[in-house]
């Protein structure tokens, strides 16, 4: 039998049936060639109520001009995506490009999975393409589609890499599934209780005579050991052992703690969101509720609430990390109003809470300290920001800075830089800095509902355009297999 022939991959939009990826590789970081190497290029993914998933480069020069370019836009589901996740980067290794697999969840039970590179897209033969286009296009040609994942029968809630090796999705169906990204098998599924029916609550979209449930999001620890997860219509925090699948034990929200952060009889008292940080004094972990939020030690004890009064309703939020060594950290968070705040948490700046009045209730949580924002009405941002990423680049003479873009419902993509160094002397001051600068907006034209963003590692030298869009893996495969069907 004659050796068969070498076919071409699938089409565009048709998912690989088999699939060999890398094996983990190392944690990489951008080389020391980078720091001073400009522009920088940030690849940027939204996801939209549209179901449309648009991918953009934003090229920023070294005077602060930042430049858009279309990388993909297409429609990616069959209904509204609710979460996006970027794996890290592939391991560097000698005449191959480095790749980041992007996965995208939908309310259509549907994840997709796809290889992005994490190189800049070359400007070849792309004039033609973008002189005749209303906004310019940059394509890159080894953004292909790996496949469809159809863990969950409903709507996918959230996604995350806490490696390369795995991928963690949660959804309504009321389970956490673990999936090795090798060859994308079901490796365990976690089943979080349906919580009992109590009531109706305010919002509330069940159907007549049933609960809501599901899970809101959930938070893998830095050892990849514990997690965390926030479910509908439970005022409680679960605890889960990754190394069992199995719950190590159950934090609920009693009245005081509900109190605090303005859930009242009446609403859910659910988490909605749910992140894991360090500061100077240790390990601990953010809880988000509705229009503020609460800290919690390691021993799980509430050591303050966030928001400052008036209260505005929460979209996402995250730790920034100022200093590695230091484990200095900030909690950003966006708002409805348009801004990205950043709290310390830190116990000698937090506000005391008001004592008891005539010895009646108990004193009040402390507050964290309000230190910088960006964004709000003076910005001219004055709708809600849905989502943000914050990326770390290298700067001159060790003077980093922070690049965020911050999608909004309206569909405006922002891209704001902040330096290091403001965010570090910002709790010097006694008022409230308005730090940052932005560099330049960019209209998707659909209500965005999710961003994630990395830091493009610059082009190696020695690799051609014109390589083969299969991984030298796959070729390796293929001729095996090709030798194998000479033999027989």
């Amino acid at each position: 039998m004659g050796k068969r022939k070498r076919t071409d991959g699938p089409p565009n939009g048709a998912p690989l049936k088999e699939t060999t990826l890398a094996k983990r590789p190392k944690k990489t970081e951008l080389p020391a060639s980078a720091e001073t190497s400009s522009p920088l290029t940030i690849q940027v993914v939204t996801g939209s109520y549209d179901r449309i998933l648009h991918g953009l480069t934003a090229t920023i020069s070294a005077d602060d001009q930042v430049e858009f370019a279309d990388t993909f836009l297409f429609n990616a589901h069959n209904s509204a995506i609710r979460c996006l996740a970027l794996s890290p980067p592939s391991a560097p290794e000698p005449g191959k490009l480095q790749k980041v697999m992007l996965a995208s969840g939908s309310s259509d039970e549907r994840i997709n999975v796809y290889n992005i590179s994490a190189h800049p897209p070359s400007r070849k033969h792309q004039d033609d393409l973008s002189s005749v286009a209303p906004r310019k296009i940059l394509e890159n040609p080894k953004n292909r589609e790996l496949g469809t994942l159809l863990h969950h029968s409903s709507t996918i809630t959230k996604l995350a890499f806490p490696t390369r090796s795995k991928l963690i999705s949660a959804s309504e169906d009321s389970t956490i599934a673990v999936t090795r990204t090798r060859d994308w098998s079901l490796l365990s599924t976690i089943k979080t209780p349906v919580p009992k029916p109590q009531g109706r609550p305010s919002g509330d979209t069940a159907a007549l005579g049933a609960t809501p449930a599901g899970v809101n999001d959930f938070a893998v620890h830095p050892s990849m050991k514990l997690m965390i997860s926030v479910s509908r219509g439970e005022r409680c925090m679960r605890l889960w052992n990754l190394m069992t699948a199995k719950k190590a034990g159950v934090l609920n929200f009693n009245r005081d703690i509900l109190q605090e952060v303005g859930e009242g009889k009446h609403s859910s008292g659910e988490g909605r969101r749910v992140v894991w940080g360090s500061t100077e004094d240790g390990d601990e972990y953010c809880v988000g509720f509705d229009r503020d939020a609460l800290v919690f030690g390691m021993d799980s004890t509430p050591k303050c609430r966030v928001m400052p009064d008036p209260r505005r309703k929460i979209h996402e939020l995250c730790y920034v990390t100022l200093d590695a060594e230091s484990d200095s950290s900030l909690l950003a968070v966006s708002t409805e109003d348009g801004k990205i705040m950043f709290f310390s948490t830190k116990s000698e700046d937090l506000t005391p809470g008001k004592p008891a009045v005539e010895g009646k209730g108990k004193t009040s949580l402390p507050t964290a300290k309000l230190i910088a924002q960006v964004g709000g009405k003076e910005a001219g941002v004055s709708g809600r920001i849905k989502d943000f990423a914050i990326i770390r680049a290298p700067g001159k003479g060790g003077k980093d800075s922070f690049v965020i873009p911050a999608g909004s419902s309206d569909g405006k993509l922002r891209i704001f830089k902040l330096s290091v160094a403001e965010l570090k002397e910002a709790p010097k001051s006694k008022a409230v800095q308005t730090v940052g600068k932005l560099l330049g907006t960019y209209e998707t034209q659909n209500r965005i509902t999710c961003v994630e963003a990395f830091a493009m590692i610059p082009r190696p030298e020695g690799v051609e355009d014109s390589e083969d869009e299969l991984d030298d893996d796959e070729e390796e495969d293929e001729d095996k297999d090709g030798e194998d069907d000479e033999e027989d």
